[in-house]
């Protein structure tokens, strides 16, 4: 298993060559290497892998801030696999694991569906999809895409506001499963990727910039500051990896593990971006420098899925009873 995640993440690293933010590679993601159908069984196409496997493709997308469609891909499938109908599965899967078509869920948000079927509501951080699977009264519905692509802080990102109003939607059956768990955790693998390289990027520029006749790494508040950053990528990746591994073995801590990684892994990012930019201010940061990047992405995606706030709620009560 180590060795084959191992191939899995040279391979992507390969095929992505470190290019920041760069569009057209998804084509190749799937058909290359079948990032898309990893979490998806061979009878529709897919690779029959697990979150594991898929967590490791996030993490190589989150180091290149990848406009790839990979954390709604993600979601997508386990809503179509989870929701227990043969027909959608059957028509939207192979589509998607080929990257031909691109699937998202709507599931932040709420709406009404009317006695003839037709959907209505408003449903926030929607990746931009062909296909849109709206999450209604615990229910699955698909409707044709129609994203509103929202300018935000992150400018890599395809994401937006899905609003309907009385278009026709088709009832999957069976309920719609859970989503939070796994968005958090996929979240997480993604935002490790992006905290590490934002460090190894750093590293890089404290040793090669000089300053009074020396490099500014051999500064001793900046190698503090640096070994307090790389202590917080080895717990962020200690959490995600931990949740994910419960995600897939379906444990009962799973909802606790997810939402510490969410919150740790939030922090990381957050913490890790800001140094970057300030270990990089002598050379005054430009919209041609990467560093301004990371911190947007590392920001917008704090607030994905609920605030690192949110999720101490929902691990509050757990943490209170296990001290009494």
């Amino acid at each position: 298993m180590i060795e084959e995640r191992a191939a899995l993440r040279e391979a992507v690293r390969g095929l992505l060559g470190g290019q920041i933010a760069a569009d057209g590679l998804w084509a190749r993601l799937c058909k290359e290497i079948g990032v898309a159908g990893l979490t998806v069984p061979e009878e529709y196409g897919g690779s029959g892998a697990t979150l594991g496997e898929a967590a490791v493709v996030l993490e190589e997308l989150g180091r290149v801030l990848s406009p790839a469609p990979m954390p709604g891909t993600v979601l997508a499938a386990h809503a179509l696999l989870g929701s227990g109908d043969d027909d959608a599965r059957a028509r939207l899967l192979p589509g998607l694991c080929s990257g031909e078509r691109t699937v998202s869920v709507a599931w932040r948000g709420s709406g009404t569906v009317s006695a003839d079927g037709l959907v209505s509501g408003v449903f926030r951080d929607v990746p931009a999809a062909d296909v849109v699977l709206v999450v209604i009264d615990g229910a699955l519905y698909e409707v044709d895409g129609g994203i509103e692509i929202a300018a935000t802080l992150d400018l890599t990102r395809r994401f937006g506001t899905l609003r309907l109003d009385g278009v026709a939607g088709r009832r999957l059956a069976g309920a719609a499963p859970e989503l939070l768990d796994l968005a958090c955790v996929s979240l997480a693998a993604e935002q490790l990727g992006t905290a590490e390289r934002a460090l190894e990027l750093t590293v890089a520029h404290v040793r090669q910039r000089h300053q009074f006749g020396r490099p500014i790494g051999s500064f001793q508040v900046l190698q503090h500051r640096l070994a307090e950053a790389y202590v917080r990528v080895q717990a962020a990746r200690s959490a995600a990896e931990t949740a994910v591994q419960a995600v897939v073995d379906g444990s009962a801590d799973a909802p606790l593990l997810a939402a510490a990684a969410k919150v740790t892994c939030s922090e990381t990012v957050r913490a890790v971006a800001a140094e970057m930019v300030q270990m990089h201010g002598g050379i005054a940061i430009t919209w041609e420098h990467d560093a301004h990047r990371y911190l947007r992405r590392a920001w917008t995606t704090a607030q994905m899925f609920g605030s690192p706030e949110s999720h101490v709620a929902r691990l509050t009560p757990a943490l209170l009873s296990s001290a009494d």
